[in-house]
C-alpha cells in the first residue's frame, strides 16, 4: 500500500505539471483544461472510494474548526507581517481591490472556493498519501510543500509563498484535518500576498510558459 501510495502521488503531480506547462501553454481557451482537470478529480475520488476514506477523515468537518484556526492564526500573522514588511519596502502595499465594484459581492466566495479546491488536493490527497509513505512529521509535510511549490514555477515569488504555505497547511492538517479552516486560511493569505508583492514580480500569479507571456 506504501509503493501504491506513491505512485499515486507522482501520477497525480505528473499530470498536475503537465496541464500546467503543456495544457495551459498549448490551449486556445482555458476550457480545454476541463479534461485534465476532471481526469485528475476522477482519479481522485476513485483513490478514495477504494480505500474507504469518510468525509470526516478527509476534513469535511466542523468540529475542530476552530482548532484549526487556533493552530494557523500565529503562522498566518507573521507571514501577512512579513509581507506587509516586503511591500513597504518595495513600495508595493496597498489594497488589492476588483476593479469594479459588484465584483466585491462574489470575489471573496470565489476566493475561498478556490483556496478550499486547492487544499482539498493538496491536504485530503496529497498530505495523506504521503502519511502513508513516510508518516506523520516533517518528511511528509515537506514533500506535500515542495509539490506546491513545484506546480508554481517558475513563478519565483509565487513558489517561495506556496513552499511557505505548504508548510504551514500541511503541518496543520495533520494535527487537525479541517479543510474549511484551510480554504479561508488560503484566501485570505492569497489577497494578503496580491496585496504586498509588487505586481511585476507576481505576473498576475501566472505559472508554467504561461508566465513568460
Amino acid at each position: 500500500m506504501r509503493q501504491l501510495a506513491f505512485w499515486e502521488i507522482v501520477s497525480l503531480a505528473s499530470t498536475a505539471l503537465i496541464a500546467v506547462w503543456a495544457v495551459l501553454a498549448l490551449a486556445t481557451t482555458r476550457w480545454l483544461l476541463i479534461v485534465p482537470v476532471a481526469l485528475a478529480f476522477s482519479f481522485i475520488i476513485l483513490s478514495h472510494r477504494i480505500r474507504r476514506e469518510t468525509a470526516r477523515e478527509l476534513g469535511w468537518r466542523t468540529d475542530n474548526f476552530w482548532e484549526a484556526m487556533r493552530l494557523l492564526a500565529l503562522p498566518m500573522l507573521a507571514a501577512a507581517l512579513l509581507m506587509a514588511l516586503i511591500g513597504w519596502f518595495m513600495g508595493s502595499l496597498r489594497v488589492a481591490m476588483p476593479e469594479k465594484r459588484t465584483a466585491l459581492l462574489w470575489l471573496p466566495f470565489a476566493g475561498m472556493a478556490w483556496g478550499l479546491t486547492q487544499q482539498y488536493v493538496l491536504q485530503a490527497f496529497f498530505n495523506r498519501r504521503a502519511q502513508m509513505v513516510w508518516g506523520k512529521g516533517w518528511i511528509s509535510v515537506l514533500v506535500v510543500a515542495f509539490i506546491f511549490a513545484l506546480i508554481h514555477l517558475p513563478n519565483w515569488w509565487l513558489a517561495l509563498a506556496t513552499l511557505a504555505g505548504g508548510i504551514i497547511w500541511a503541518a496543520t492538517y495533520q494535527r487537525a484535518p479541517n479543510l474549511l479552516a484551510l480554504g479561508l486560511s488560503h484566501g485570505i493569505m492569497t489577497w494578503v500576498l496580491i496585496s504586498t508583492v509588487p505586481q511585476s514580480a507576481l505576473q498576475s500569479l501566472r505559472v508554467g510558459f504561461k508566465y513568460f507571456g
